[in-house]
């Protein structure tokens, strides 16, 4: 475990934002997630995006820097016989390692995300039974003070619930003239630049052409959050835990997807392209969806 210090410029803001390294696997077959403390524990909900209220989080916790990508999930199935399989983005600029992992179903991400804490030798995520079918948990050994029968209460890394996603990137806790949320994910109330790849402030991968475009590496996909995320605006979409609170009571209930992709529909005005990456900006999908733009990042407990 390595632990990195790094200060953000954003918006005219300092924020420190201390940085987690993290390693998975073995030999050949090793890699490592970063993660990104996201503090100020009690912040107040914004009521301004969708749903409403969002984003608040009595508790400190980590989120993945970045998406997770092919590479780590080909790992981890290799170490770890997770039998995921991955969307051919030959089509899509191709399929390096770098790339975001995409075509993954919800009930994919949460065995990755069980393989991570098996891996650690702590308590599973997410509940599978014999046959391999997704079960809710008891409400005692449930998350949340037995409200969220999805994620068990010891786990150690899960996949971010609507509200820990929302904070992480939209609110800022350096916000010039108080503490608050941010329209986009890139520490702004403007719509980003669009761009095919880069790290440049006020940035995002959106707006891309089909059918040669494709997503970026997942660490060279826009300008940074707040807190110190990466491509929570475009890029993929990623699946959030739940798609709201209360419906983690279901096993096969809709789960949330947010923050749009590299590619979306130029048939309408410019401005429908830029809302995607909004706060403002809530969508949902069957647990079973695969999409060759949707893939997810994970966050973890202190």
């Amino acid at each position: 475990m390595v632990r990195l210090l790094a200060v953000l410029v954003l918006a005219g803001a300092s924020v420190n934002a201390e940085s987690l390294l993290e390693t998975f696997g073995s030999g050949a077959n090793q890699f490592q997630i970063e993660f990104v403390a996201i503090g100020n524990p009690g912040n107040a909900a914004d009521t301004t995006g969708s749903p409403n209220p969002a984003g608040s989080v009595d508790y400190v916790y980590n989120i993945g820097k970045y998406e997770i990508s092919r590479d780590q999930i080909n790992k981890a199935n290799a170490v770890g016989d997770l039998e995921i399989t991955l969307q051919d983005m030959t089509e899509f600029g191709g399929n390096g390692g770098s790339r975001p992992a995409t075509g993954i179903t919800w009930y994919e991400a949460a065995r990755f995300v069980n393989y991570l804490n098996t891996s650690q030798g702590k308590q599973n995520a997410y509940r599978f039974n014999e046959s391999g079918k997704f079960q809710l948990w008891e409400v005692e050994d449930s998350a949340s003070g037995g409200t969220n029968r999805l994620r068990h209460k010891d786990a150690v890394y899960f996949l971010p619930s609507m509200d820990e996603w929302y904070k992480a990137a939209y609110y800022d806790p350096a916000k010039v003239g108080g503490a608050g949320y941010w329209k986009f994910p890139t520490a702004s109330d403007h719509a980003p630049k669009a761009i095919s790849g880069g790290k440049e402030p006020a940035t995002a991968v959106y707006g891309q052409d089909l059918p040669f475009a494709g997503p970026a590496d997942t660490t060279n996909a826009g300008g940074l959050s707040a807190y110190g995320t990466m491509a929570q605006g475009g890029n993929v979409w990623e699946w959030n835990e739940c798609a709201y609170p209360g419906t983690d009571k279901s096993e096969n209930a809709d789960r949330a997807i947010r923050g749009g992709s590299w590619f979306y529909d130029f048939s309408g005005p410019e401005g429908v392209y830029r809302e995607i990456l909004e706060a403002s900006s809530n969508w949902n999908h069957d647990p079973n969806r695969e999409m060759y733009t949707l893939g997810f990042r994970i966050a973890r407990k202190l």
